[in-house]
């Protein structure tokens, strides 16, 4: 089964108060109908780095970013993973104030993971930083992970109706 990194974003759609932003409220559907139908084909896995940031904000909407979160195995975080990270940062593959989206693409590479999930599209999903993040992790020698929105990992024959 192919394993799919979740990203803190993802559980940010989730939500249950509707989004009233356009994109943002076209992304919850999107999330809303992956995570309903299309995660179970897949073995989920986040990271720590997600956890500590789904705590923060406000208590309630912390909550439940991290009941979506429950019972995900988390990937552990050692040395050479930190290592991976401070080369996205030092290769400029990401910009400095993006230091926890390069732990999470290092845990989900030297994991072995096979998509990180996000509607992360200014630092992660991004056609722009996408060939520099590979480079980084090429050189690396570690799995590259196909960094993607949820609608990019939908089925063909998903209804979206609401």
């Amino acid at each position: 089964m192919e394993t799919v990194y979740i990203e803190t974003s993802i559980v940010s759609y989730l939500r249950v108060r509707q989004a009233s932003h356009v994109v943002a409220a076209a992304r919850q559907i999107l999330t809303k109908h992956w995570w309903s139908g299309e995660r179970a084909r897949y073995q989920l896995v986040t990271s720590q780095y997600v956890i500590d940031e789904a705590s923060k904000g406000d208590p309630a909407l912390a909550r439940e970013r991290l009941s979506h979160l429950g019972q995900l195995p988390l990937l552990a975080a050692n040395a050479e993973i930190l290592s991976l990270a401070q080369s996205l940062m030092s290769s400029a593959a990401l910009p400095p104030n993006a230091q926890v989206d390069a732990l999470h693409i290092a845990v989900a590479a030297w994991h072995g993971v096979d998509f990180m999930l996000t509607w992360n599209c200014t630092h992660l999903a991004n056609a722009r930083t996408i060939p520099l993040i590979q480079q980084v992790l090429r050189d690396g020698n570690v799995s590259i992970p196909i960094i993607c929105t949820p609608e990019n990992l939908m089925r063909d024959d998903i209804q979206l109706e609401d």
